[in-house]
């Protein structure tokens, strides 16, 4: 018989790598998202109705049993950066997470994988840091078997990290950052996605686990990294946490008084999760405990930011060019 994961967010930046690990294995996979007509990208990772995308809404009890009835597994990938409004923090990050637990439980599901972050914690400044916190502790509350992963900040083709900045290079001279002395331990959407896949299969003791790729560097120098793969020179200038605290305040203004219609380049909330060193805890379990060796930054980077170089794909051929004219 073959077995049916139930992934929530399956068709994410996370989520995505998930579902094609889960089909490459066998497995069938429902695809719970809010819009199933954009998430047709992922019916190719399997054969014909292997993968199927199926609406979900987390924060409805009746949405989120009807998509994991039948389920072996059950994984959680459902983040938000909202602080406010129908699916803020609060009502994704925690409730929606604890719903899945419950509900999964009471179903039978054998496994359950929730995806959380480095930083989770109670007591922490920052609102998007007690939600993930919370979300865990009902979990581990109504499903105790669980499988909790904590990346750190992560990166590939298709993330809002590298790309986001690389993007600014092209507006001007200078790259600001907030917290550019703040410790990051970057780590593959690939490696996370693995992880999951034997939460889901069983093969994972159940706990919590810390996510971080070979290297810890500071924000500045992944920055310096990310500008050397991109071939741009530019002054990368820190922010201090005073000055991006007041903006930070401002754009959530703005983005409250717009209805969320101007997105915020930085809120108050990221701010205080930046004045914390996302890297992962001295004795925590992680992927030496999974039996994985995670690929590191420069060994990826170049597969996805080629296309912000100065001639794009062609850059290699303009440097090759600018070689044979030394000659």
């Amino acid at each position: 018989m073959t077995k049916l994961v139930t992934i929530y967010g399956g068709s994410g930046f996370v989520g995505r790598y998930i579902a094609r690990r889960m089909a490459q294995a066998g497995w069938r996979v429902r695809v719970a998202v809010r819009r199933p007509n954009e998430a047709m990208h992922v019916k190719p990772y399997g054969v014909v109705g292997q993968v199927e995308p199926v609406f979900c809404n987390i924060r409805d009890d009746a949405s989120v049993r009807a998509v994991l009835k039948g389920a072996d597994a059950v994984i959680n990938c459902v983040g938000t950066f909202d602080r406010k409004g129908r699916n803020s923090f609060q009502a994704i990050q925690n409730e929606g997470a604890v719903r899945i637990a419950r509900l999964a439980a009471e179903e039978g599901v054998a496994q359950l994988v929730q995806i959380s972050a480095i930083g989770a914690d109670l007591e922490s400044d920052s609102a998007y840091a007690r939600s993930k916190a919370q979300g865990e502790a009902g979990v581990i509350e109504y499903f105790p078997n669980a499988v909790i992963l904590r990346p750190s900040v992560i990166f590939g083709a298709e993330d809002q990290f590298f790309n986001r900045f690389a993007g600014m290079t092209r507006f001007g001279p200078i790259l600001p950052v907030v917290g550019a002395e703040t410790k990051f331990r970057p780590v593959y959407v690939d490696d996370v996605a693995q992880a999951a896949v034997l939460g889901a299969m069983g093969k994972a003791e159940p706990g919590i686990y810390e996510l971080g790729g070979p290297e810890v560097a500071t924000f500045r120098e992944l920055m310096q990294q990310m500008l050397t793969v991109i071939r741009r020179r530019r002054l990368i200038v820190n922010i201090p946490f005073g000055i991006a605290s007041v903006m930070g305040g401002v754009m959530d203004f703005i983005q409250t008084a717009t209805l969320g219609l101007v997105s915020a380049q930085i809120t108050s909330d990221q701010v205080k999760s930046l004045r914390v060193d996302n890297v992962v805890a001295p004795g925590a379990r992680g992927f030496a405990d999974l039996g994985i060796t995670p690929v590191a930054v420069e060994a990826v980077l170049p597969d996805y930011l080629w296309r912000f170089r100065p001639a794009g794909q062609y850059e290699a051929i303009k440097e090759s060019a600018k070689n044979l004219r030394a000659h």
